[in-house]
């Protein structure tokens, strides 16, 4: 048995080494035929013309690319809420969506704040709001509203994160208006 399996091994072992040599020797071009070209070197670049139609759209959708990460950073504004005070308390809800919306909320110093996250995205990342300024961190639960109060005393721009600290708005905080 052992013979077998050895004799069979050797003759397979054979079979893939004559099969290479030989591969290799057909996919030599013959040394007639190669007068006019150059063999290129294993680690030299060989350009590949392309049409002017690829090169132009290549370009442009790069520099759409370009452009819209530049928008996206720098120029977009993040959605702005001023709150109105009703019943001596500024309250205002929030959509937790990719993100929090408004993002950037303006209140009043020395008058209570009433936050309501309204969680509508099942990931992980958002379960959780900080509000590291404040002392808070309150977990989100899904498809409910979560009221958040404190009141600012200082005036201000106080960061509020997710759990990850990933997704970020701001409450800023100005100055009593009498």
């Amino acid at each position: 048995m052992f013979r077998k399996v050895k004799f069979f091994g050797t003759l397979a072992g054979l079979g893939f080494l004559l099969g290479a040599i030989f591969g290799a020797i057909a996919a030599e071009p013959e040394m007639g035929k190669m007068e006019n070209h150059t063999i290129p070197q294993p680690n030299q670049f060989q350009r590949i013309e392309q049409p002017p139609g690829n090169k132009i759209a290549v370009t442009l959708g790069g520099l759409g690319l370009i452009g819209l990460e530049l928008w996206w950073f720098l120029f977009s504004k993040p959605k702005s809420r001023q709150v109105i005070a009703k019943d001596g308390i500024q309250e205002v809800t929030v959509t937790v969506n990719g993100g929090y919306e408004p993002s950037q909320i303006i209140v009043q110093t020395g008058q209570p704040v009433r936050l309501n996250f309204h969680r509508k995205d099942p990931s992980s990342c958002l379960e959780e709001v900080r509000f590291p300024d404040f002392h808070i961190a309150q977990e989100l639960p899904l498809n409910q509203i979560t009221a958040i109060e404190f009141t600012p005393s200082k005036p201000g721009k106080y960061e509020f994160t997710c759990g990850m600290n990933m997704f970020r708005g701001i409450i800023e905080v100005q100055p009593a208006t009498l």
